[in-house]
Parts: structure tokens; C-alpha cells; sequence
């Protein structure tokens, strides 16, 4: 039995309830009790809820239907997620596999691939296979302003892509505001800093709250706030009560200057999964990885700012 029988089912009986409780609780009860005419109109208004209750109860029944949806298998695909950053011991690179619908959402990490990632076309580095999947080069830091560029080759197949390290925007400062939503007061971390001026800046925050990170993703450009002073709420809705922000918390909160081509990754892909980029059917995200992997190439900067939540 589909969830939105069993609501509209209780919907159609609560009211029922509340139509012949109404009359009880009412101060017109003694006339509905003694005077004729008020009986007849109750006896009639009752006998036509009644009646509308069972036919629409009866019509909901008889429409519900099971439909099997085949899906059908699509080809498996690369992904590639990878990053240099201008902290040390940052640049990573996961490689992946596509799954089917009816497969489980665990890492299926891929091995045997040769990596490596070059600073403005010097000598690139070869990355390790730290896991299965994960590669790394501890000893790559990047450094903004700087193109970085990433080869990944993989059964004979070969993805190439480029990302420019932008310079940092200092973090001014974070605090935690109160906002009312639907009646419940609920705690936000905000984030203040200076865009500066020439449009093309773009950034991503990561909010961590004792540990978990928030799977919201928050990005911003400044195409309409350029050269301006930015203040950011992270508002975030996951349906998770326990999770909101309370007091005593340890709140931390990361900002990413990214590049605009991976701006356009982050951004097309929580388009997709909140269903608002108006396609008829769901999208892969943009990528600015060449050869036909889906993922992305992201050189920016990271900052962090924490405090404890008051």
C-alpha cells in the first residue's frame, strides 16, 4: 500500500472524526440535541461526509497501481576526483567505476593506474597508489596563480585535465546566527569575506560540525556581488533533526577558492540532485576532465576558521 493512500486515508478519517467530535464540543450542543431542525441538517451533513469518505476512499484504492520500472544498464564509466591544494600532503587523486541502480554505494576503487600531475608544464609527478583508488603525492603542494595539469591513463585509455590555482580570499570571520524556520529556531554558521573586484571569483564552503561534514553543497560566484563585502548563511535542510547545530557544538567551516570551470561542476551538480536545472531527465555534471571520465580536476586554495557554537 503506497504511502500517499495511507495519508489520504488518514487525512479523509481525521476529518471525520473532528466533524463528529465538533458538534459535542461545541455550545450549541443542547440545540442540536432537542431541536428537530438542527438534527435533521447534522443527520444530513453527516450522512454526505460519510458517503463522500467511502466513494473517495473506494476511488483511491481502485486507482493504486504497481508499476515495475526496468532500468536498463548503462556502460561503466571512470571517475576521477582529484586535487591539488596550497596545503601539504593534498594532492590526491580517487579513480572509480560507474555502478548500476541496483548496486550498493561502496567504493569500488580502481588500481593499476599511472598518474601524474604537472606545476605550469614542468617535469610532472607520479602519483603512488596509496589504496585502492587513492593516489597520492605527498611532497606536491600548489601554489596559486599556477596551471596545474593532470594525466591519468587506465587500460589503455587516457583523461587529461587542467585547473588554475586562484589566488586566497582571507576568511574576515565566521559566527553563528538564528533564523526561524517553519516555527522551529534553528542555529546557522555565517561566513563574511571581501570579494575582490574583477568578476570570475568563485568558492566553495565545507561546514563540519564536531567532525561530520554537512553533505550540503554550498557554492557561490560573484557575478552579482563583485568587489563586494560577502555575508554568507549556510542554510542546509537534510530532514535529520539530531544533526542540527546546538549549543556546545565544535563548528568548522572551509572555504575553497575554486576555479570557474570547477564552479560549474559543484554548482551543475546540486542543480541535479535538488531536481531544479529544468531537464526533462537527470544530467551528469559538467567536468572539465577530457576523454570521457565523469568527476573533475580542482586546483584551489583552503582556509579554515572553528569556534564553538554559543
Amino acid at each position: 500500500m503506497s504511502s500517499q493512500y495511507i495519508q489520504l486515508c488518514s487525512f479523509f478519517w481525521g476529518r471525520l472524526f473532528n466533524f463528529i467530535r465538533l458538534p459535542l464540543c461545541h455550545s450549541l450542543v443542547r440545540q442540536l440535541l432537542y431541536s428537530p431542525k438542527a438534527n435533521h441538517h447534522f443527520l444530513s451533513r453527516r450522512s454526505f461526509t460519510l458517503m463522500f469518505i467511502v466513494i473517495a476512499s473506494a476511488l483511491f484504492a481502485s486507482c493504486e497501481k504497481v508499476i515495475n520500472v526496468q532500468l536498463n544498464e548503462a556502460e561503466k564509466k571512470y571517475v576521477i576526483e582529484a586535487v591539488v591544494t596550497d596545503q601539504p600532503n593534498s594532492a590526491t587523486v580517487t579513480l572509480s567505476q560507474t555502478k548500476n541502480f541496483e548496486d550498493d554505494n561502496s567504493f569500488n576503487g580502481i588500481s593499476g593506474a599511472q598518474i601524474t600531475i604537472a606545476d605550469n608544464n614542468e617535469t610532472p609527478v607520479k602519483l603512488t597508489e596509496t589504496s585502492a583508488g587513492v593516489y597520492a603525492a605527498p611532497a606536491f603542494t600548489g601554489k596559486p596563480g599556477h596551471i596545474y595539469k593532470l594525466n591519468v591513463i587506465i587500460n589503455g585509455q587516457v583523461f587529461t585535465a587542467a585547473s588554475t590555482m586562484p589566488s586566497l580570499v582571507p576568511i574576515d570571520s565566521i559566527y553563528v546566527s538564528e533564523r526561524n524556520i517553519f516555527g522551529d529556531t534553528r542555529k546557522f554558521a555565517t561566513i563574511i569575506y571581501n570579494d575582490p573586484s574583477g568578476k570570475g571569483n568563485a568558492y566553495r564552503y565545507i561546514q563540519s560540525v564536531n567532525g561530520v561534514k554537512e553533505k550540503t553543497i554550498f557554492v557561490r560566484d560573484d557575478d552579482l556581488s563583485d568587489g563586494r563585502t560577502i555575508t554568507r548563511t549556510l542554510f542546509y535542510f537534510n530532514g535529520d533533526d539530531s544533526a542540527a547545530m546546538k549549543t556546545g557544538d565544535n563548528l568548522q567551516v572551509e572555504m575553497l577558492c575554486i576555479d570557474y570551470p570547477i564552479y560549474k561542476y559543484w554548482y551543475s551538480l546540486t542543480e541535479s540532485s535538488t531536481g531544479d536545472n529544468q531537464s526533462a531527465t537527470p544530467a551528469n555534471p559538467v567536468t572539465n576532465i577530457e576523454g570521457g571520465a565523469l568527476g573533475y580536476f580542482s586546483a584551489h586554495t583552503v582556509q579554515r576558521k572553528t569556534l564553538v557554537v554559543p
